[in-house]
């Protein structure tokens, strides 16, 4: 319990170091606030000469002190220490880091990747760095606005008074750029690349096919019963995931046995069990 404690830390850590670098080598210097409680001390540090770390703990406090009135205290530990590392990071690491370009363009990619990269570590490891995810929770609760919906306006407004700070609409067209880049680095990062693909098949012939897939290809098959809406027809519908090289075999298969059958392959994130990876937690 306590190796496992440890290493959510460790990485909590990690991922905050990540983040304060992207920050500093490449969104800070080039004035790329790309929305967030960062965001916003980025814009902060350039009107008033703020040091960005401490400007996202003075921020971060009182989120989380309301968030804890309005929500409960549920949030740990965790958030007040991925936080605090963000924020400590980042005016440590400040004097000693690089700016590797001043290419805006260079600047938002790499920096979305990076930050995304760091996110999507502090997330692995039950860890959040507080800011505008808790300010979207608040909204959520008060308003009854969805949290997708709050984060995306919170992030605009932050966007859009950067641009107006730094009077440069450009600078507000990077910000987006890097904020997309950062989400899906994250998303890639928590749920691990499309190493499988699922098929979920309805056919006439739900039993030939299943038993064609385990004999040629040697996959599993589920049987999932279902009904049709509309017809009121009860039938077997097959899942099936797969590795990526097998899809072109499994729909030659399919479609040889029942050139009517509906197909939908979808992407399958880091699958655990048999014939793929073995799940650790």
């Amino acid at each position: 319990m306590r190796l496992k404690w440890l290493r959510n830390y460790l990485g909590i850590t990690l991922g905050a170091v990540l983040t304060a670098l992207a920050l500093n080598m490449f969104l800070i210097p080039n004035k790329v606030a790309a929305g967030g409680v960062s965001g916003l001390a980025t814009v902060l540090h350039y009107l008033f000469g703020l040091p960005v770390g401490m400007t996202m703990l003075a921020l971060n406090i009182p989120l989380f002190v309301a968030s804890v009135k309005v929500l409960g205290a549920h949030f740990g530990i965790n958030t007040l220490f991925g936080a605090a590392a963000l924020s400590v990071a980042i005016d440590v690491l400040a004097p000693y880091t690089p700016v590797l370009t001043h290419d805006l363009l260079l600047s938002a990619l790499y920096g979305g990747v990076l930050s995304g990269i760091g996110m999507g570590i502090v997330f692995r490891f039950k860890g959040t760095t507080a800011g505008t995810d808790l300010a979207a929770a608040i909204v959520n609760k008060l308003l009854g606005v969805s949290i997708g919906q709050s984060l995306l306006a919170i992030d605009f407004f932050v966007i859009a008074s950067a641009g107006v700070a730094f009077a440069s609409a450009e600078l507000s067209l990077y910000a987006l750029i890097s904020l997309y880049v950062t989400s899906k680095i994250i998303d890639l990062i928590q749920e691990g690349p499309s190493s499988a693909k699922a098929f979920i098949i309805i056919t006439a012939r739900p039993a030939v096919v299943a038993k064609t897939i385990m004999e040629d290809v040697g996959r599993g098959v589920t049987f999932v019963q279902g009904r049709g809406a509309y017809s009121g027809t009860c039938r077997e519908v097959l899942l099936c995931v797969v590795h990526t090289s097998e899809v072109t075999r499994i729909k030659e298969l399919v479609y040889g046995i029942d050139p009517r059958a509906f197909v939908i392959l979808v992407d399958a994130h880091e699958v655990l069990g048999e014939g793929f990876t073995r799940g650790k937690f």
